[in-house]
């Protein structure tokens, strides 16, 4: 069974910092782009960052500078390491494994999503 389980959300003041976790099954994971995505409230789910199985990064503009992806092959784990964080990422993020894409639908397999919120 494949599964992506997202982990390390919760509530942080702005400027503050959080580091999500993704754990995925083998199946998941090897030789897939993982890509982090997240969805406010009556927004369309947005693309975050995506790191391919040899590691290479992709961000968003809006996170650029601030947020960090990385991966453990062994361990079948993503992180999203984010600092600065303001207000408007308050969202709930969604760990996927797919193509090396910015786009949702290049992505096959999704995790059940953690709610980040940033007070200002």
């Amino acid at each position: 069974q494949v599964q992506l389980v997202e982990s390390g959300g919760g509530l942080v003041q702005a400027g503050g910092s959080l580091r999500l976790s993704c754990a995925a099954s083998g199946r998941a994971f090897i030789n897939n782009a993982m890509g982090w995505f997240r969805q406010a409230p009556g927004k369309e789910r947005e693309f975050v960052a995506t790191i391919s199985w040899n590691g290479s990064t992709f961000y968003a503009d809006s996170v650029k500078g601030r947020f960090t992806i990385s991966r453990d092959n062994p361990k079948n784990t993503v992180h999203l390491q984010m600092n600065s964080l303001k207000p408007e990422d308050t969202a709930v993020y969604y760990c996927a494994a797919g193509m090396y894409s910015r786009r949702p639908g290049h992505y096959d397999y999704w995790g059940q999503g953690t709610q980040v919120t940033v007070s200002s």
